[in-house]
């Protein structure tokens, strides 16, 4: 279950396949990002050796999606190039508390929510895109999408109790859905929709 407050507009596929290279484009950059996300919390958590091992499962699998993606960017003759991020993740790490141990709560469930709407939207992209390939690429990689979102989730439920947990992700996942409607109307992955 993708905890999300709300589905993406009906719109959003439509809007994004205008331009796939950039779609493309963004998402390979939303991988290594997420890579980058999970090596910043084994450095910062280190203490916290449970952590430890599950995100840097994480960070390789990152990885191994942001090469896929390249892969196809290269076949396509679609170039790799440096690409203005949507302000969807940082304006809902906004709401991340800055004091120990909530601020590792919130950013563990601001992560499993980037997970989940990724999902929702690759599931989308996996039913609606007209370029079968793309949608292979999308349908191949939900399965991984979810399982970090509850990966976050469980990795939160091991230092916090079932309640406090629950509470601030649905708390969280409003604030998504404000940061979501404060992205502009681009070809991004987490833009407006």
């Amino acid at each position: 279950m993708l905890r999300l407050a709300r589905p993406t507009h009906s719109g959003w596929v439509q809007r994004v396949q205008s331009d796939l290279p950039t779609l493309v484009l963004d998402h390979a950059h939303c991988e290594k990002k997420a890579a980058s996300t999970s090596m910043n919390l084994i450095f910062r958590y280190q203490p916290r050796t449970h952590l430890m091992a599950p995100l840097s499962e994480v960070a390789r699998e990152e990885l191994e999606h942001f090469e896929l993606v390249l892969r196809v960017l290269e076949r396509r003759g679609w170039p790799f190039a440096p690409l203005a991020p949507s302000p969807y993740a940082a304006l809902l790490y906004r709401s991340v508390r800055s004091t120990e141990p909530e601020r590792l709560l919130d950013t563990l469930l601001a992560c499993a929510l980037i997970e989940a709407r990724s999902c929702e939207r690759m599931k989308r992209l996996s039913e609606e895109l007209g370029d079968a390939e793309l949608r292979d690429l999308y349908a191949g990689l939900l399965e991984s999408e979810a399982r970090h979102h509850t990966l976050y989730i469980d990795l939160a439920l091991h230092d916090f109790e079932h309640d406090v947990v629950f509470g601030r992700l649905a708390e969280l996942a409003a604030h998504e859905i404000a940061a979501l409607d404060a992205t502009p109307d681009e070809i991004r992955v987490h833009s407006l929709g």
